[in-house]
Order: structure tokens, then sequence, then C-alpha cells
């Protein structure tokens, strides 16, 4: 099964938490310190809560989760054929799971990534691309811009 995912930044992730649960009809998946998901079933979704006071409300980044290391690999073949740049991360940790992932940036500076968790974590994580390791995920940023001045939330840390 593949889903959409929508990675958003929070300013208190309580309250995002109460909040989205109401919403969907359901809890979160995982939670962690400065980080939560939510596998919601209808409409396929993955939500993904960051806590990054300051920049609450704000896109942190979109995805795709997908079935197997097997369907990543073939998305970045496919992505990298159709002449789009990628930033492959095999097996980095971040968002609390071991996963195997390609980014991709939109037109508009969006961040995009395909990707499928391959193990749990007790970390949060870090990635090579984005940003600094941290244990909490607080002040987390997952897949942010590639580093830059014009960020309008600048990473901490990335993945997810």
């Amino acid at each position: 099964m593949s889903r959409v995912q929508l990675a958003l930044n929070v300013d208190d992730l309580d309250a995002a938490i109460a909040f989205y649960s109401k919403l969907f009809g359901t809890e979160p998946a995982k939670r962690k310190p400065g980080y939560a998901n939510f596998a919601i079933t209808e409409p396929p979704l993955k939500l993904v809560l960051l806590e990054n006071p300051g920049a609450g409300g704000t896109l942190n980044h979109l995805g795709v989760e997908v079935d197997s290391s097997d369907t990543v690999h073939a998305e970045i073949a496919r992505l990298t054929e159709a002449g789009m740049f990628t930033e492959e991360e095999i097996g980095t940790t971040c968002c609390f799971a071991t996963q195997d992932k390609v980014w991709v940036t939109g037109p508009g500076g969006e961040r995009w990534e395909v990707y499928t968790v391959v193990a749990a974590s007790e970390t949060f994580g870090t990635s090579p691309h984005h940003g600094a390791t941290t244990d909490s995920g607080a002040g987390a940023s997952c897949g942010g811009p590639a580093d830059t001045e014009d960020t309008v939330a600048a990473p901490t840390a990335s993945c997810c």
C-alpha cells in the first residue's frame, strides 16, 4: 500500500495531537519527544507532526510512503530517467525509523520524499544532506530545503 505523507511543523505537539486525533478519529501510531505520526486509513495518509516552535502551521515536507526498498530504487531510476535531480538516502535513520528514500524538489522549492521504513529506531536520527542529529526530534525539520539562506523555517535536523 502506498499513501501520501504530509509533514507539518507545529508549535505545540500536545495540542496538535489532540486536534488531529479528533479530526481523523485515531490516535498517533508513533509518539516520541517532539514528534508524532498518524497512519490514517481513510483517507490513506501518513500525517507527521514535528514540534518546531515559531514555525507552527507551516509545511515541513511532502512524501509518498511505499511498501519496499525495491520500490524506492525503482523510483530513483524512474525519476533519474525523467531528468530530475535526486538525493538518495539508503539506510538513513530519521523520524525514529531506519529508512530508504529518495528526495526531489518541486518547482516551488517544496521537498518530496519517496520512502520506505526498514526498521524502528529509538533515536530521531540524522539526514546527511539536510541537517544535524537530534535525539529528541524537537526543533526537527524533515527534508527541509537544501542549505540556503532563503528558507522559511531553517532546519535543525532532517528526515522522516
